[in-house]
């Protein structure tokens, strides 16, 4: 009992809230990868596993093009576009060679981490904010996360007006029915190339942002990615969901990844607030991400065996009035 008391008495609550700005900032830099991971995982229906390889390309890319004197913005442009080219190659195993979806990713990603280790030259390539004009740094945790919340609003806004043309309808088509949608005359395969490009673009722009946020870039900051993503995506669902029911639209639903993905942070700085092992990190995000998965299958479940009852117990009392008849 007193052990137990002493563990509380311990815990400072006043760390975990100067902790709170710095977990925001985080989140919303790993909810726009989480935006990338929508496109694959929601709206494609593509388990797309090459996002922990072009997360940390992204991160590569901007370290060595500002140490070699290229302005950031120009360096996350470019970022962004490394990103497209492996969703490209991923895309293009799975439609041209007729390589499973997940093996298509595990390529990838596997041949990712050789190519960002060719490009940084070593393991770690460090960009401090004192060296280098940043777009966003951990040194002010306020602007970034303003910066960071402006680039996250301008990507939603992006792409609700993409998914809106005839373009990114056709990609949410083969998603949601591909048989279907080839008989329409929709070219899937090129649907598949495009979306999984724009998602990993997204996620390059995020492992870029992230690199310069945390003031370096290391060839496994993007392990365990997709997990990350899973989780906000499926957070921020399951709180829309909630909150909106039948009124979340698209929109909202893009909104939500980016909130699933500060309340995901959050949750793991609680987590370090109450003083777990940190080599326990990725066991916890786990057991997040599985609560948050169960959670609308159990909703769907109950939803399901309750009407099931009622069913039953409405043909028992019809069953009993007509016999008293």
């Amino acid at each position: 009992m007193d052990g137990i008391m002493s563990y509380f008495s311990s815990l400072d609550p006043m760390s975990f809230v100067t902790a709170l700005p710095g977990n925001i900032a985080q989140g919303v830099i790993w909810g726009l990868m989480a935006l990338g991971v929508f496109i694959t995982y929601k709206l494609l229906n593509f388990a797309d596993l090459s996002v922990d390889g072009s997360f940390a390309t992204g991160g590569a890319v901007t370290a060595i093009m500002l140490i070699n004197g290229v302005p950031v913005w120009i360096a996350l442009i470019v970022a962004v576009l490394a990103g497209i080219a492996a969703g490209l190659v991923t895309g293009l195993l799975h439609t041209l060679l007729g390589i499973p979806d997940i093996l298509a990713g595990i390529l990838t990603q596997i041949a990712l981490y050789s190519i960002n280790l060719n490009i940084m030259g070593k393991s770690n390539l460090p960009i401090s904010y004192r060296n280098y004009d940043l777009v966003i740094s951990a040194s002010s945790i306020n602007k970034a996360i303003i910066i960071g919340l402006c680039i996250a609003a301008i990507v939603i806004i992006a792409m609700y007006w993409y998914f809106g043309t005839e373009q990114g309808s056709t990609i949410r088509s083969t998603g949601s029915n591909p048989a279907m949608s080839k008989a329409q005359g929709i070219n899937i395969s090129v649907a598949k190339v495009i979306a999984l490009a724009l998602s990993n673009g997204l996620v390059a722009l995020s492992g870029s942002l992230f690199a310069q946020y945390q003031g370096f870039s290391d060839i496994n900051m993007g392990r365990g990615a997709i997990v990350i993503g899973l989780a906000a995506v499926i957070i921020g669902q399951v709180l829309g969901e909630a909150l909106f029911r039948k009124h979340m639209n698209f929109i909202i639903r893009l909104i939500f990844v980016i909130v699933g993905g500060i309340l995901y942070y959050i949750a793991m700085g609680i987590v370090l607030w109450l003083k777990m092992p940190t080599d326990d990190t990725k066991l916890f995000t786990a057991v997040i991400v599985a609560i948050f998965l169960a959670v609308p299958y159990l909703q769907k479940k109950s939803k399901t065996s309750f009407k099931k009852l009622a069913k039953n117990n409405a043909k028992a009392l019809n069953a009993e009035d007509n016999k008293n008849a």
